[in-house]
């Protein structure tokens, strides 16, 4: 038996499925602007994003901006990773 006789039949199945690739590119934007309200949470509180290191003596307020950052992203890979774009 040949190979093209074996996979002949799977590639024209292929052929026949439509197309979807993850939209890496809305999850790089929808990341970007995560990080762009969680400058402007750290900001409102008198801090810079990127500059605080998590300790016991981290205010509130940072904690609650770290928190709002992750729910975020979650959000992107749920939404914007999976999402197909045609």
């Amino acid at each position: 038996m040949r190979l093209t006789n074996t996979l002949l039949p799977f590639l024209s199945v292929l052929a026949g499925l439509q197309s979807a690739q993850a939209g890496i590119i809305a999850y790089g934007i929808c990341q970007t602007g995560c990080n762009v309200v969680a400058g402007a949470c750290y900001a409102a509180a008198g801090f810079t994003f990127g500059t605080v290191v998590a300790a016991p003596a981290t205010p509130a307020v940072i904690l609650g901006c770290n928190a709002a950052l992750g729910t975020c992203s979650a959000a992107c890979a749920t939404v914007a990773l999976l999402a197909p774009t045609p």
